[in-house]
């Protein structure tokens, strides 16, 4: 294990807190979640920019890092569907892809790192959720749910990508 997969690892840790702050959510609550939320997808960045500055990229960072992200979405996503502030059926097209694309990784022979489209998938993903989780006033509520669905719609695109056929780049041009 790695210190870049050891941060990676450590992200898991925030999840029970999150659940836990949004099961009966107080505005205080809130604000805690939302600053766990926000410092372990920051470690996101962190696993990343370590695994690459001390050459310590692995198979299991690049097959951890996604697992762990998919996990630290879906929990909040899933607390919020409780607390009636996204629909269970936008939350389900998120799981629905993130469940391909696990299952197609799977019969790859090659771990391939994530591409732009998922980091934007990841990023708008952060945001909607950061959004979402804090207390904010109910002018916030619209501009909260916009983000939740650009991230729908990034997280389908993003998949939509990575299951395309892609065109093998050494193959002659007739």
């Amino acid at each position: 294990m790695t210190l870049p997969n050891w941060i990676t690892f450590s992200r898991l840790l925030g999840i029970p807190f999150l659940l836990y702050g949004l099961h009966n959510p107080t505005p205080q609550a809130r604000w805690v979640c939302l600053a766990i939320f926000l410092v372990a997808s920051l470690t996101d960045w962190l696993d990343g920019y370590l695994a690459r500055k001390l050459n310590q990229i692995s198979d299991l960072g690049k097959f951890l890092d996604p697992l762990v992200d998919k996990l630290l979405v879906l929990a909040p996503l899933l607390a919020l569907i409780e607390l009636g502030q996204v629909p269970a059926w936008g939350v389900f097209l998120i799981l629905a892809r993130e469940l391909a694309i696990a299952g197609w990784r799977v019969s790859q022979t090659k771990i391939t790192g994530a591409n732009i489209w998922g980091k934007l998938k990841t990023v708008s993903q952060i945001i909607a959720i950061a959004l979402l989780i804090a207390p904010l006033t109910q002018e916030w509520e619209i501009p909260s749910l916009v983000a939740f669905w650009v991230s729908v719609i990034l997280t389908l695109i993003s998949g939509a990508i990575y299951l395309l056929p892609q065109k093998d780049s050494t193959s002659a041009q007739v």
